[in-house]
């Protein structure tokens, strides 16, 4: 058994991408009942929304599940009590160093993953003492840097070679080949978003899984918000706003609607959020159908 696995406690080293979007207790407690790490987003969740969301999982599921903490929320200490108390073993963190999180994780008798998207944070966060690393490449949805950036062919050997704790790749991978290349390249397992969106137990309105079962290649970009990009969907509005210079896309898109957007299908309020994989996807499979499909050595 892997390192990875062996903390996650699953069958499968598939971690659940956490989108907040999606935090639907049945469908987390779908994918570990079929023997994967669902997560929750607990972003800048509070207290008493993180222990509805955990005790409704729980409630369905005996399964090991997560939960993802953005460190820069205030309310984390006391969410990570509610995880220990849940038995939650294991947690994925982003959005800030991990020296400040950690030593609570740890003295809870947690254990986490740090979500990062280049070589510098990886050993950085290293030497912050997280136990693992989400690794993200360029192609993947969500939030990324407005740095350069390198694909996950290139981020996940480079980084395992850098690093002596477990690495989780992300970004590209929505198959058998992706997993199994990922594994190769020195992971020992991976995170999935965008694939779990189209799934036939995601809580995605119809309107974004035809989105992104649509996409071809290209059909994702980087969209500009200021301080950070979000990789979404492009589609007319997109296109006119970004070929035009005098747009500043972020005075367009306010990330905090992004949510309702997703929720509802609106993607004039802000696009549809996913990875450049989706012009893999082409059908909705049910999660369990999906995981062993991807895991399957034949």
């Amino acid at each position: 058994m892997s390192t990875l696995l062996e903390m996650l406690g699953c069958r499968y080293p598939v971690i659940q991408g956490p989108i907040a979007a999606l935090n639907s207790p049945k469908m987390i407690a779908a994918i570990c009942e079929a023997g994967a790490f669902g997560m929750l987003a607990l972003g800048f969740s509070n207290p008493d929304e993180a222990k509805r969301l955990v005790g409704e999982v729980r409630a369905l599921t005996a399964k090991p599940f997560g939960a993802n903490l953005m460190i820069m929320n205030p309310a984390n200490p006391k969410i990570l009590e509610i995880l220990a108390e849940a038995g939650v073993k294991t947690v994925t963190t982003s959005a800030g160093s991990p020296k400040s999180i950690y030593p609570q994780i740890h003295a809870l008798g947690m254990k986490g993953l740090h979500s990062v998207l280049s070589l510098s944070y990886a050993v950085k966060a290293e030497e912050a003492g997280v136990d693992g690393l989400c690794v993200s490449g360029l192609e993947a949805g969500g939030l990324r840097s407005t740095g350069p950036e390198s694909t996950t062919m290139v981020l996940i050997p480079l980084v395992a070679d850098h690093v002596k704790i477990p690495v989780a790749a992300a970004g590209g991978i929505a198959d058998s080949r992706g997993y199994r290349a990922a594994l190769a390249l020195g992971a020992q397992g991976v995170q999935i978003g965008t694939a779990f969106i189209v799934c036939e137990e995601s809580p995605a309105p119809k309107a974004w899984k035809e989105a992104i079962l649509k996409c071809s290649d290209g059909s994702t970009v980087l969209l500009p918000l200021g301080n950070m990009n979000m990789r979404v969907i492009m589609n007319p509005k997109v296109m006119d706003e970004l070929r035009n210079p005098e747009v500043d896309p972020a005075h367009v898109y306010n990330l905090m609607n992004a949510p309702e957007a997703w929720t509802k299908g609106n993607f004039d309020l802000f696009p549809a959020g996913a990875g450049q994989v989706s012009a893999l996807l082409k059908e909705v499979k049910p999660v369990r159908a999906f995981i062993e499909a991807m895991v399957s050595t034949t």
